[in-house]
């Protein structure tokens, strides 16, 4: 990939993901009767004001990344209508609502991307003698489903042929606008050479008509709420998964603003060439999760590092002095900048996506 389309995925891709999550904090803060002074498209120093509404700014500033949110009193409890003097139930409302909305925004996306559909998977070559051969596959067949789930990845097909050595498995594929029922027998190891050919002997490729395979509005509803379930899921359990060698540490390798440009870019880049919104969507779904999780860590300076001030707050029935908070925010801060800084030259000295 290039670096413009890396740049392109950031605008295209984290831009407006960076702003649903402030203008969750903003509409939360408005229906709590917390004053917001500013809501800024973009980061400081500001280019213009574009509007000003009940006692908020909005603004439009120089630096073109995400936005941001300003509430009154943030960390000053002395100002009657601002966030530090609002309620615990008020606070707690407010600073979850970014990551809720990123998560909304992860499940109406992945809603659209499931109804338009991802490129279907298609068969590019059949080896002569191998199995796919004998059952009657071809080139350019269309694979519909694997033993009745859909085939809406190469996974589905690739992992049932290696769980079923030696045992029939049922393909429904489109042929010519036809669809047939076709039944094949993947070899067991060592009845192939795993190092030119894989079980069925045949080559995957995206299909060349443009074929999706979509879902209706319920079953992609279903899909995208279960694959919201299935990734906090994920996220939670990283840790063991990574104590237990079940992944690598460079699987798990945390990325910066560059490596998801990178992503972002790539996914953009996949969708202008085969004319699919599929993988620009489903990786956009993918960030919104990750920015949402990540936000909710009970790290200082982040949401959730005040969402845990809170808590201490209920727990002991007064709150910690706004000084002492404003201080572990402030160090905070400060370590997870220098932390940025380390990610951003990692992706760049060994980026996720090599550049071209």
């Amino acid at each position: 990939m290039s670096i413009l389309w890396a740049i392109g995925g950031f605008i295209i891709i984290l831009t407006p993901i960076v702003l649903v999550h402030e203008l969750g904090h903003f509409w939360a803060a408005r229906l709590s009767n917390i004053r917001v002074e500013e809501f800024g498209l973009g980061l400081p120093p500001r280019a213009m004001t574009l509007a000003e509404r009940k006692g908020t700014i909005f603004s439009l500033n120089w630096i073109p990344l995400g936005g941001f949110v300003r509430p009154a009193g943030e960390d000053d409890p002395n100002v009657p209508d601002g966030l530090a003097a609002a309620s615990k139930r008020a606070r707690f409302f407010v600073l979850v609502s970014g990551a809720g909305m990123n998560f909304i925004a992860a499940i109406v996306i992945f809603w659209v991307a499931l109804m338009i559909g991802p490129p279907a998977v298609a068969i590019s070559n059949v080896n002569p003698g191998s199995p796919a051969e004998t059952a009657g596959l071809q080139a350019n067949d269309v694979i519909l489903e694997v033993d009745g789930v859909r085939a809406d990845s190469s996974s589905v097909l690739v992992d049932r042929v290696h769980e079923m050595a030696g045992q029939p498995i049922q393909l429904l594929v489109s042929r010519d606008g036809q669809q047939l029922n076709i039944t094949l027998v993947p070899r067991s190891p060592g009845e192939y050479d795993s190092d030119s050919e894989g079980p069925i002997g045949v080559g995957l490729m995206m299909s060349t008509t443009g074929e999706r395979i979509s879902r209706n509005p319920i079953e992609a509803g279903v899909d995208a709420v279960q694959f919201m379930g299935n990734y906090v899921s994920l996220y939670l359990r990283l840790p063991a998964m990574l104590l237990s060698g079940d992944i690598t540490p460079q699987e798990a390798r945390p990325v910066s603003i560059v490596g998801i440009s990178q992503i972002a870019g790539q996914a953009a880049e996949a969708s202008a060439q085969n004319r699919n919104l599929f993988p620009l969507l489903s990786i956009a779904a993918f960030i919104n999760v990750a920015l949402g999780l990540t936000n909710l860590l009970p790290l200082p300076a982040l949401d959730g590092g005040r969402i845990l001030f809170v808590v201490i707050e209920a727990i002991r029935g007064r709150r910690i002095e706004p000084e002492r908070e404003g201080m572990v925010h402030v160090i905070g801060m400060l370590v997870l900048l220098g932390l940025m800084v380390l990610m951003i030259v990692q992706d760049i000295v060994n980026p996720i996506i090599p550049f071209q």
